[in-house]
C-alpha cells in the first residue's frame, strides 16, 4: 500500500467513457456523448479540492451585451472552478474592451477584466445649405440620408452608414448651387461728342441681377469705365459679371458709340517716331516728335489737333547728331553720346593690320544694322606720334586718343575692340574681328531698352 500511495501522485490512468461535450455559450449546460477512449490527466500541483463543497472558485462571469464560452476540466457544473478558461465575445454592435480570454486563477480571481462597449461613430458635421436625417443616431448600422435646400444640388454620397469599425461609410457630400444668376444690362446707346471735344459723358443704370437659389448676389463686377465717365470717339463695350454665393457667374454687355471729328493721321519722321495722347488724331490730341538715338530734332516738337481738323505747326525732321570733337577731354567727348548712342571702339597697331582691315570691311557692309541699333564706331589706329583717332570724318586729338586708351584699357600692341552701352559702360571685348551678326545678336539680347524692344517688335528690321 505504501508503494501504491507513493506512485499515485505521478500518473493516474483511467479507462472510462470519454465525455465529448457541446457547450452552450454562457449557459453552463452541455450535451454528453460517450465513447470508450483512454486519456491521461496530470494531477494538479495544488492540493485536491473538495468541489462539492466549493463549486465556484471564481465569481460568476456576467458580460453585459456579451457572452462567455467557458470550459472547465471538471465538467459543466464547474464553469467557475479553478482552471476554467472562458472565451469572451460581444453581441453585434458592441466591441470588446479587454482580453478576449480569461482563466480562473488560484487566487480566486479571473486573470483579467473585460466589458462590451457600444460601437458609435462620431457626430456628422452640419452640411452647409443642407441637412441629414439618421435612422439610429450614431450607433452602428445607423443610416444618415442627406438633402439640400431648394435651388441646390447634392454632390457626393447621398447616404452614409455607421460601420463596425466606428467610421462612416463614404465621404461628406456638399450642397452646391450650379445655376448661374440672371443678369440684364442696359440697352446700347449712341452719343454725339460734346462741343469742342471728341468725348461724351455717358450715364446708365446698373444691370438688374437675380439669383435663383438663395437670392444672394455675392459680387457684380464692371469691366469698362464707370457710369458718368467721358468716352472718346468710337465704340466701347461695357461688360458686367455677377457672381452668386456659389461663385456661379453670368455676364451681359452693351455698347456705347461716340461720334466725332479727326485730323489727318500723322506720319513719323525718318529716323524718328511720334508719341500721341488719346487716339492719336482726335480733336485735342497732342503728338510729340522724338528722334532715334544719334539723331536730333529740327523743328517743332509738339503738334495739336484743332477743331478745324488741322494740326498746328509743321512736321520736324530728325537729322544726324552733331559730334563736337573740339573738346578738352575724353569724358566730354563720351558725354555727347550718353543715353543716345552705343560706341564700338576699335584699336589696331597700324592701318595694315589684317584683323583691323577685316573688321572695318564687315562694319562697312552693316551700316544699316549699326544705325538701327544706335552704334557709332570709333577707330584708334597706329603708333604715336602718327596715331590716328576718328569718328566717321571727325578727327580726334592725340590727347583724347591717349585718354580713351587709358580709360578703356586698350593696348596698341595688337588688335582689340570694346563695346560700350548708352551709359558708357564696358559691356563686351573682342581680341579678334567680330561679325555683324554676332555683334547685333549681343546688342539685341542684352542692351536694348524696353522702348527700343517695343519699337523693334512693332516695326521689325528695315535692314532685312
Amino acid at each position: 500500500p505504501s508503494m501504491a500511495q507513493e506512485a499515485a501522485p505521478v500518473l493516474l490512468v483511467v479507462l472510462a467513457r470519454l465525455v465529448s461535450s457541446t457547450w452552450h455559450e454562457g449557459s453552463g449546460y452541455y450535451a454528453e456523448s460517450h465513447t470508450n477512449e483512454v486519456y491521461a490527466e496530470e494531477t494538479p500541483a495544488e492540493p485536491a479540492l473538495d468541489y462539492r463543497r466549493v463549486p465556484q472558485w471564481c465569481a460568476t462571469l456576467n458580460i453585459h451585451r456579451g457572452d462567455a464560452t467557458c470550459y472547465s476540466p471538471r465538467g459543466s457544473s464547474y464553469r467557475s472552478s479553478l482552471g476554467t478558461r472562458c472565451e469572451l465575445s460581444c453581441t453585434r454592435g458592441y466591441r470588446l474592451v479587454g482580453p478576449s480570454a480569461v482563466q480562473c486563477l488560484p487566487n480566486r480571481h479571473w486573470s483579467g477584466m473585460a466589458y462590451c462597449r457600444q460601437i458609435r461613430c462620431h457626430v456628422l458635421p452640419a452640411v452647409l445649405r443642407g441637412s441629414y436625417v439618421c435612422s439610429a443616431g450614431v450607433q452602428m448600422d445607423s443610416r444618415c440620408d442627406y438633402t439640400c435646400l431648394p435651388g441646390y444640388q447634392l454632390e457626393g454620397d447621398r447616404s452614409r452608414i455607421c460601420m463596425e469599425d466606428g467610421h462612416w461609410s463614404g465621404s461628406e457630400p456638399i450642397c452646391v448651387d450650379l445655376e448661374p444668376p440672371k443678369i440684364r444690362c442696359p440697352d446700347s446707346r449712341e452719343r454725339i461728342a460734346e462741343p469742342g471735344k471728341l468725348t461724351a459723358t455717358v450715364y446708365w443704370d446698373p444691370p438688374r441681377v437675380k439669383d435663383s437659389a438663395d437670392g444672394v448676389i455675392k459680387r457684380v463686377m464692371l469691366r469698362g469705365p464707370e457710369p458718368g465717365s467721358e468716352f472718346p470717339e468710337g465704340e466701347h463695350v461695357i461688360r458686367y459679371t455677377a457672381h452668386d454665393q456659389a461663385y456661379n457667374r453670368a455676364s451681359c454687355k452693351f455698347s456705347i458709340r461716340v461720334q466725332g471729328e479727326r485730323c489727318p493721321v500723322l506720319k513719323p519722321p525718318q529716323n524718328g517716331y511720334i508719341s500721341c495722347t488719346s487716339d492719336g488724331n482726335n480733336y485735342g490730341a497732342t503728338c510729340e516728335y522724338l528722334c532715334d538715338g544719334g539723331y536730333e530734332r529740327q523743328g517743332t516738337s509738339l503738334r495739336v489737333c484743332q477743331s478745324t481738323q488741322q494740326w498746328t505747326g509743321s512736321q520736324p525732321v530728325c537729322a544726324p547728331m552733331q559730334i563736337n570733337t573740339a573738346v578738352n577731354s575724353a569724358a566730354s567727348l563720351l558725354d555727347q553720346f550718353n543715353e543716345k548712342r552705343r560706341l564700338f571702339v576699335i584699336s589696331a597697331p597700324d592701318p595694315s593690320n589684317r584683323y583691323y582691315k577685316m573688321q572695318i570691311s564687315m562694319l562697312q557692309q552693316a551700316t544699316c544694322g549699326l544705325d538701327l541699333r544706335h552704334v557709332t564706331t570709333i577707330e584708334l589706329v597706329g603708333q604715336p606720334p602718327h596715331e590716328v583717332g576718328r569718328i566717321r570724318e571727325h578727327q580726334l586729338s592725340l590727347g583724347i586718343i591717349q585718354e580713351l586708351r587709358q580709360f578703356l584699357h586698350l593696348t596698341r600692341s595688337h588688335f582689340n575692340a570694346v563695346l560700350l552701352d548708352k551709359a558708357g559702360t564696358d559691356r563686351e571685348r573682342y581680341i579678334a574681328p567680330v561679325s555683324p551678326d554676332e555683334l547685333f545678336d549681343f546688342i539685341d539680347t542684352y542692351l536694348l531698352s524696353e522702348r527700343e524692344a517695343a519699337r523693334r517688335a512693332q516695326s521689325g528690321d528695315p535692314c532685312e
